[in-house]
């Protein structure tokens, strides 16, 4: 079974909110759930559209999928 590479994109200025770590933050999509996650300790958020969309609030116009 050939393993799945994921395609991760780091987000620039980010900090984490775990380690405080600056430009530490990658984003990618696992499973069709938004994933992020820090590369110097172990924090990792998942959250679906529904979250993206709860946490802008207000009105939403679309949700960005690169």
């Amino acid at each position: 079974m050939a393993k799945v590479r994921l395609k991760k994109r780091f987000v620039a200025g980010a900090k984490c909110p775990k380690c405080k770590a600056s430009d530490s933050i990658v984003l990618f999509m696992e499973q069709g759930i938004e994933t992020v996650e820090c590369v110097e300790c172990d924090y990792r958020e998942q959250q679906t559209e529904d979250k993206v969309a709860q946490k802008a609030g207000g009105d939403v116009i679309g949700v960005f999928k690169p």
